[in-house]
Parts: C-alpha cells; structure tokens; sequence
C-alpha cells in the first residue's frame, strides 16, 4: 500500500524569544493631569474596592491595582473627566467589562 505524505508547512513558526511584540504605548490623554485627578477622585469615591457587583477585591492595601474605568467609554461619547462617568474595577472585572463593550461595539450581541 502507498505511503501518504504531507506536505511541509511553507510558512515557517515564529519564534517568540527573538521577534518581540511592540511595545504598549499609553493613550497621551491618559497621562494627562486631569486624567489622573479623575482617577484619584473615581477610586477614592469607590473606598478603593472593586465596584462590580459582589466582588470583594481591595485595591490600596490589598495590593490589587484598581482601574479607574469609564461607565460610557470615551469612544462611545463619555464624558472623560466626569467622575460621575467612573466607576472603580479589579483587572478581572475590567477586562471583562471592556471585551464586553468591544464586541458590543463590533455588533457581537452573543459575547
């Protein structure tokens, strides 16, 4: 009977420990003054806790970085400097908060 072979990959893998990933740059509006006043305001309104519903993670002695997050993104309209506009979020929250608004935002009403 014939032997099957497959054919070599004609891209080769890439190999991570040589072709690094650009480095993350912070939006300029971020590092701004009254961006960081905001924050400040937003996470100490908060009590410097986790505002997610049930969650119980602390972020100034607790040793977890709190996000200063914006209720109404700014893309989508939301005012930037209003702490009305802010609510404080563990990463995990965050994350899962901001996939949600992006696929919302790319019309994926499942994710």
């Amino acid at each position: 009977m014939a032997r099957l072979t497959t054919l070599a990959p004609r891209l080769g893998t890439l190999d991570t420990r040589t072709a690094r990933p650009a480095p993350k740059q912070a939006d300029p509006e971020l590092l701004t003054p009254e961006h960081k006043a905001w924050r400040q305001e937003v996470l100490k309104r908060a009590g410097w806790k986790c505002q997610a519903p049930g969650c119980a993670v602390h972020g100034r002695r607790g040793g977890v970085r709190l996000y200063a997050d914006h209720i109404v993104e700014r893309r989508d309209g939301g005012d930037p400097l209003d702490p009305k506009n802010g609510q404080a979020l563990c990463p995990s929250h965050h994350q899962k908060k901001t996939a949600a608004e992006r696929a919302r935002r790319m019309g994926m009403s499942g994710a």
